[in-house]
């Protein structure tokens, strides 16, 4: 059963803190170059708590986090930072054009404070593991501000739309509170659902949903993690306290506007790397197709009709590769075949996952054909990620990478399933797009 429950978010206040001004993508999509960007876009910018800057004589009393939490007393005592007048859900529309295409599409979903429960309860669900760096980072940061910024991505299933309907009546009978256009010329924007109706409808709509964390698996497992020590400290258990709750984002999984897109993967650092080795070793495996080129203008053709059909023979088991040129220029597509015994070819994967390609990608090809293991993949050692295709490719031009491999996106359905058989994806599976905006509603814990 998952407990979801409107509540008084703080928002920015649009007169002092323009919204396309100080929200900032989620902490860990944010490199040293954006958070410059940001700290340069706006003195109120939300970076200096998603993910302020460290200084050498940083110390305990002085610190990332303890600067954070002053910078979040100062907008709230001074205004910048507002906390609505009533408990709402959110509905919260995201406008884009996916990557790589002219397609455009909205993603609808709503924000609340959704009860947080362990996974051994069986109603929240993940579908990766997690690092202990970045947990230990965010449970910092939540002890001194005591604030959720970032938003828990979190998946549903509802085919009748119950709440899809809800949100396209918000949508409908007034203007955002919110619109902005961020730095990937996405459009966000917010409608707070504060009437009670609305609110019975989405929370009865929820009481018998299972949830799939699609990002943020890091902020769920620190708001867990903060609810225990709150807990420790409580004279009484009180299941409605702010703490025993997190700030989610929940999309339902039969969005329309729902898109994950591929990681690509670029291989370096291998001894020994010889491209006719690894196609002798796929060849009992996989059937092939070339698209070679000799020159430039020839390449532009042959990229193209590789893409094209590495996408149009998804459903078959594909997985493409562009190589160092060792006397021929092409680009691969290897389709595994027909009546392939993948118990033998991926014997240490469980039956679940032997049906996704990046499964068959690492345990099939990366670690028996190039002797790139779990463990490698996992530090980086041999193999980075890249979700443009140009950029995996243009790796391998400048000799800066031996190998790389092209995957078509993993269907939304097959991840929860994974997730919700109790099972985990390999690193870097699904990159769901539009990532949610940090800072466009907080939750004070």
């Amino acid at each position: 059963m998952a407990r979801v429950f409107p509540f008084q978010a703080f928002r920015f206040n649009p007169q002092v803190a323009p919204f396309d001004r100080v929200l900032t993508q989620p902490y860990d999509k944010i490199s040293s170059e954006r958070q410059a960007e940001y700290y340069a876009a706006h003195p109120q910018n939300l970076i200096t708590v998603e993910k302020g800057r460290v200084f050498p004589d940083d110390s305990p009393q002085n610190s990332v986090y303890t600067r954070a939490a002053t910078k979040v007393e100062e907008w709230i005592g001074d205004h910048i930072v507002v906390q609505d007048s009533a408990p709402a859900f959110y509905a919260y529309a995201q406008e884009f054009v996916v990557p790589g295409t002219s397609e455009k599409r909205t993603r609808r979903g709503f924000i609340g404070a959704g009860q947080l429960e362990d996974y051994s309860v069986g109603v929240v669900f993940r579908h990766e593991h997690t690092l202990s760096g970045p947990k230990a980072d965010r449970l910092d940061l939540l002890r001194h501000t005591r604030l959720h910024t970032g938003q828990l991505f979190m998946l549903y299933s509802d085919p009748q739309k119950l709440i899809d309907a809800v949100l396209a009546e918000a949508e409908w009978s007034a203007a955002p509170v919110s619109e902005l256009t961020d730095e990937y010329g996405v459009i966000h924007r917010l409608w707070p659902m504060a009437e009670p109706q609305r609110i019975e409808t989405i929370q009865q709509a929820m009481a018998d949903q299972k949830l799939v964390i699609a990002d943020g698996h890091h902020r769920y497992e620190t708001a867990l993690s903060y609810r225990n020590e709150r807990r420790a400290t409580a004279p009484s258990p009180d299941p409605a306290a702010p703490y025993e709750r997190a700030m989610m984002t929940f999309v339902n999984t039969r969005s329309e506007g729902l898109v994950i897109l591929a990681t690509h993967r670029v291989v370096a650092n291998v001894h020994d790397f010889s491209w006719p080795a690894v196609r002798r070793y796929l060849e009992p495996w996989f059937s092939s197709e070339v698209f070679s080129f000799a020159s430039d203008s020839e390449k532009s053709q042959a990229r193209e009709k590789f893409l094209a059909r590495l996408a149009a023979t998804s459903k078959h088991r594909s997985i493409g590769a562009y190589p160092a040129a060792n006397g021929q220029r092409a680009f691969y597509i290897f389709q595994l075949r027909h009546g392939a015994d993948l118990a033998q070819l991926l014997p240490g994967a469980p039956a679940l996952q032997r049906q996704l390609d990046v499964v068959l990608l690492h345990d099939g090809i990366l670690e028996p054909a190039l002797g790139i293991t779990l463990q490698a993949a996992t530090k980086e050692m041999n193999l980075t990620y890249e979700r443009e295709a140009s950029v995996a490719m243009a790796s391998v031009d400048c000799g800066r990478a031996q190998v790389s491999f092209f995957l078509n996106p993993v269907d939304v359905g097959k991840v929860v399933e994974i997730a919700t058989s109790n099972e985990v994806m390999p690193q870097k599976s699904t990159d769901f797009y539009p990532k949610l905006l940090s800072g466009i509603t907080m939750y004070r814990v």
